[in-house]
């Protein structure tokens, strides 16, 4: 079901601040910036290897990544596993009454699908990716 982990999200205040950081002091090249209005977050895409960082940004005081940093402060978001399948990936997770945020897929950065397995499970909140063909 799962392939590799796809990126690690990290809630940040401002992308622009920290990509100094990963690109100047790390050495690593921002892929894009994507804004997904419907979510609330502008992300920055960071490859390193055959994952990628992606540093989430909230463009609304009340978005979810806002609320997240409110509650909890900046850093580790959620981890995204790639799969192949997401909705027979979410109906298997399902049928093994694991909690899920999202019980369809929703639109991702860079034309993927995505879907949430909720925190309580796994004590950290799970991504779901699966790339568009």
């Amino acid at each position: 079901m799962i392939n590799k982990v796809s990126h690690i999200g990290i809630a940040v205040n401002s992308i622009d601040a920290m990509l100094k950081l990963y690109t100047e002091s790390l050495g690593l090249k921002l892929q894009e910036i994507e804004i997904l209005a419907e979510q609330k977050v502008r992300t920055a895409i960071i490859p390193v290897g055959e994952s990628k960082i992606e540093l989430l940004e909230s463009t609304d005081p009340e978005g979810p990544i806002a609320k997240f940093i409110e509650k909890r402060g900046e850093g580790l978001h959620h981890i995204a596993l790639e799969v192949s399948d997401l909705r027979s990936a979410l109906g298997d997770l399902k049928q093994k009454n694991i909690p899920l945020i999202d019980l369809e897929p929703r639109r991702g950065v860079e034309n993927t699908s995505i879907a949430f397995l909720h925190p309580k499970e796994s004590k950290v909140l799970l991504e779901l990716v699966e790339a568009k063909k």
